[in-house]
């Protein structure tokens, strides 16, 4: 019997919505979007609850291992919105390393990251949590090879700012594109996988 071929997905995930299709909570689920997921589809990656944009789903359970827990760490960039305006000497800051407080309590430094002042980013529709127009804001693209809980918000927070918006944009050379909150485009898999680097896949199919 010819096994059943992976899927590969990306979404752009909307604001208040967990990223799994089952939750003893009452929150919006994925399994909520129009869209019809193969039996076994699963997120990798997940975003919180009010974090927006790429997310990846597919019913190959090993690609966790082979993109978070590889030798080689794979890029992320977020777009953070933060209230008021940012100073060169916090860029430089976040950039360098930053202690935040991890699982347990403990202290952690944050591993040296690209940080940028940027644009709002023309593609994002307007959104609640982000920051009012007329109040001092900075968009920031925050690129990092790490995934601490909540690292982002926490890095921001400990250099001063509040974290109002945060949009995963990519990882690696899939990114978010043209995606409208909501919506899911499905992937071929060599396509899927070149675009993260996972280039031994194919050497061991």
């Amino acid at each position: 019997m010819t096994p059943t071929p992976h899927r590969y997905f990306v979404l752009n995930k909307p604001a208040n919505m967990v990223s799994q299709f089952v939750s003893s909570d009452d929150v919006r689920l994925l399994g909520d979007l129009d869209f019809d997921f193969p039996e076994g589809t699963h997120a990798i990656g997940r975003l919180d609850n009010q974090s927006e944009g790429l997310l990846i789903l597919t019913t190959n359970k090993r690609v966790t291992n082979l993109l978070f827990q590889g030798e080689v760490p794979h890029k992320r960039t977020y777009w953070v919105n933060v209230g008021h305006i940012v100073s060169k000497e916090t860029l430089q800051r976040l950039r360098t390393g930053i202690p935040i407080l991890v699982k347990g309590g403990v202290e952690y430094v944050t591993s040296p990251c690209e940080v940028e002042v940027i644009s709002r980013p023309e593609i994002l529709s307007k959104h609640q949590n982000e920051t009012w127009e007329n109040v001092p804001n900075t968009w920031l693209s925050i690129t990092l090879t790490e995934g601490k809980f909540h690292q982002i918000r926490k890095m921001v927070r400990v250099a001063g700012h509040r974290c109002k918006r945060l949009v995963r944009a990519s990882i690696e050379n899939l990114t978010l594109g043209n995606l409208a909150p909501g919506q899911v485009q499905e992937i071929q898999e060599e396509e899927f996988f070149a675009a993260l680097k996972i280039e031994n896949w194919f050497q061991q199919h």
